[in-house]
């Protein structure tokens, strides 16, 4: 079912359509070094299939799963020998980008900057933080996005049509929804929930409604989720149960995320951020520990990382909660939005010329430690603002602590 073609390529309009950038560079025979960036199961790996057809390079492959510094170097000598009798630098196809450790992706550098290969690397994992900063440098970043559900409409029909076993089956389908939801956008978890479906029905004609795909996928769930296809419900599942500060839940999902094997450092991060906003000033320790886990986890990796990220999880889990800050300054980027750029108050400006002190730049200012408590009233917003309240302070005890330090300074000042 993989497309051999731009026109048979589902998706990606951004990147794919006749006048965008990469298609016609590719067309021209001009291929970028490149990271593609995207959630599992929207086409990365096809797009380079597609790509090697249409340039006519050699192309050679390595997964990061399983490959080393030594399989790097084994390509680029073979990439070397051939770019003399090729139409162009042979190109490396690296899937999982993100799991090739700096020495490795290092072992890439000198090949890519010469330009003995080009490199194309694909990741679910931001390549920000993924890949060495030199790569990147030297990579265009394309990311791809989650199929919709016109496009997951084309690869049903596409495969009900031309898949050599569904294509002898006869299908009725009443509803798609159930198909739509659970496949969250990924076609390859389509394309296993249509075979899953068609072995299901045996020999009898393939019903497709919204409860019977419910019905068979919970009676399969062992084999739909064999290599982690569940892994957006099972993250949300684990965020949302720190969330709601059940330690149990919370090290239950965790656990099913590593049996799986998610990477621990994507694990790690998602703690990050829920340490940020749901528990945040309630108990601003909570960030020391996750990004302690992070760094703890990155240097040690598996099996010992899982004690890290437990401990980490049932901290998070059983800290205080508060989304005071997330919810601040998705307030304060609102009225940003809405307002503009308002002008600074002179009393807050910098002076650093004679000009700007004439113009009343700074006049006015009050030094705060120049007074009582290192505290003095003076306005700090745009005037159009003045009377705007952003932060709310969460009802826990180091918050309420907070806002009675600064009722106090008010009163006292």
């Amino acid at each position: 079912m993989r497309p051999q073609s731009f026109e048979d390529y589902v998706g990606q309009e951004h990147l794919v359509s006749s006048d965008s950038p990469l298609r016609t560079a590719i067309e021209a025979g001009n291929i970028p070094s490149m990271i593609l960036w995207g959630p599992p199961g929207v086409g990365k790996t096809t797009l380079v299939h597609v790509i090697s057809k249409i340039s006519g390079r050699d192309f050679y492959t390595l997964s990061a799963i399983n490959s080393g510094v030594k399989n790097v170097r084994e390509v680029i000598e073979k990439a070397k020998k051939s770019s003399l009798f090729s139409k162009g630098n042979p190109v490396l196809f690296i899937d999982e980008i993100h799991r090739f450790s700096k020495s490795q992706q290092d072992s890439l550098l000198g090949a890519v900057e010469d330009g003995t290969i080009t490199l194309i690397g694909a990741t679910t994992e931001n390549p920000s933080f993924e890949v060495i900063t030199p790569l990147l440098s030297r990579c265009q970043v394309y990311v791809l996005k989650h199929l919709d559900e016109n496009h997951l409409d084309v690869v049903i029909d596409n495969a009900i049509n031309h898949d050599s076993v569904l294509r002898l089956k006869k299908f009725k389908i009443k509803e798609r929804d159930a198909l739509y939801r659970f496949s969250g956008g990924d076609a390859r978890k389509l394309y296993n929930i249509l075979e899953l479906l068609v072995n299901s029905f045996g020999d009898s004609d393939v019903i497709i409604d919204n409860k019977s795909v419910v019905d068979r996928l919970q009676e399969n769930m062992a084999i739909y989720d064999k290599s982690g296809e569940q892994h957006y419900d099972i993250i949300s599942a684990f965020i949302k149960s720190v969330r709601g500060s059940d330690a149990d839940a919370s090290v239950y999902w965790l656990a099913r995320m590593l049996e799986g094997g998610e990477d621990v450092k994507f694990i790690a991060r998602r703690l990050i951020i829920l340490a940020s906003e749901d528990i945040g000033l309630a108990n601003p320790n909570a960030l020391l520990m996750a990004n302690a886990c992070f760094e703890a986890v990155n240097k040690i990796g598996m099996p010992e990382a899982r004690i890290i990220l437990s401990e980490a999880t049932i901290y998070l889990a059983t800290s205080p909660k508060s989304n005071s800050a997330y919810m601040a300054i998705d307030k304060a980027l609102a009225i940003v939005k809405e307002t503009g750029d308002l002008p600074v108050p002179l009393h807050l400006r910098n002076a650093p010329t004679k000009l700007m002190k004439n113009l009343d730049y700074g006049k006015n200012y009050k030094y705060p430690h120049s007074y009582p408590g290192n505290y003095t009233e003076q306005d700090y917003m745009p005037e159009k603002l003045s009377d705007t309240t952003i932060y709310e302070a969460g009802k826990n005890s180091k918050e309420n602590a907070s806002e009675k330090y600064l009722s106090d300074l008010k009163k006292n000042s």
